[in-house]
Formats: C-alpha cells, structure tokens, sequence
C-alpha cells in the first residue's frame, strides 16, 4: 500500500515545508498586529501547496499556472523578509532568503522542464542586499 503522495517525494516540496517551519519560529517573535505577519504566514504557506497541487495536475499548463503560482509565492515571501529588515523587525533575511533562492531554483527548473515552449527570463545573480 503506498503511504506517500508524488509530490512529497520533491526535494523542492520538502525544501517549502522547511521554509514553513523556519518562518513559524521567526513568526514567534514578530507581533500579530503588523500586516506582513499575516502576508508572510499566508505566502510561505502557499509555496508546499501550490507544488503539492500543481504537482497532482495532469496537463504541462496546468502543473506550470501552479509552479509559477508557487514562485509567485516564495518571491512575496522575499519582499516580507525584507520588510521584516527594513522595519528593524530582524536584523538579517540572509537564512531565510537563502531557502527561497534553492526553492525558486527548483521550481524554475521544474517550470522549466514541463514546459518546453514557454518563454523563460535570462539567469541572474540574485542579491540580498543593496544594490550596487
């Protein structure tokens, strides 16, 4: 009898639900009150099951709306890490945004792989902090 569903066998599924867990401790010290609280539990919690769903999805358009929706998701999640920074809420996003860099990795590729004809954006190095 299998135990498990697809799209836990994803390392980019497992990567989401680690991001979840690590965002439920930083949640712990932020006040409920602040809006990005709300935005960053909701975003970071969209990430495992919008992969979880467009994985389940039976044509490429679809699986790829739900990876792009995924990505969307963990993007948002950057901002309100950010947001968290500029506000002095935290003193550094560099732990959290460096889960998200490997997580979007996975679902470009994934994105990427399902979708041949798709236009795709050029690679670019990502920075966390100011721009130079």
């Amino acid at each position: 009898m299998k135990t498990n569903f697809d799209h836990e066998k994803l390392d980019v599924y497992r990567d989401a639900i680690g991001f979840v867990a690590w965002v439920d401790e930083l949640l712990g010290d932020i006040p409920k009150s602040l809006a990005v609280h709300n935005q960053l539990d909701r975003a970071s919690t969209s990430i495992p099951l919008n992969i979880a769903e467009g994985n389940g999805k039976y044509t490429s358009a679809d699986r790829c709306r739900f990876f792009d929706i995924a990505r969307g998701s963990a993007l948002e999640c950057a901002a309100c890490l950010d947001v968290l920074v500029a506000n002095k809420r935290i003193d550094s996003a560099h732990a959290g945004k460096a889960i998200l860099v490997r997580i979007v990795s996975m679902l470009v590729g994934l994105i990427r792989s399902t979708s041949a004809s798709r236009v795709h954006e050029a690679s670019a190095e990502y920075c966390a902090g100011p721009a130079e």
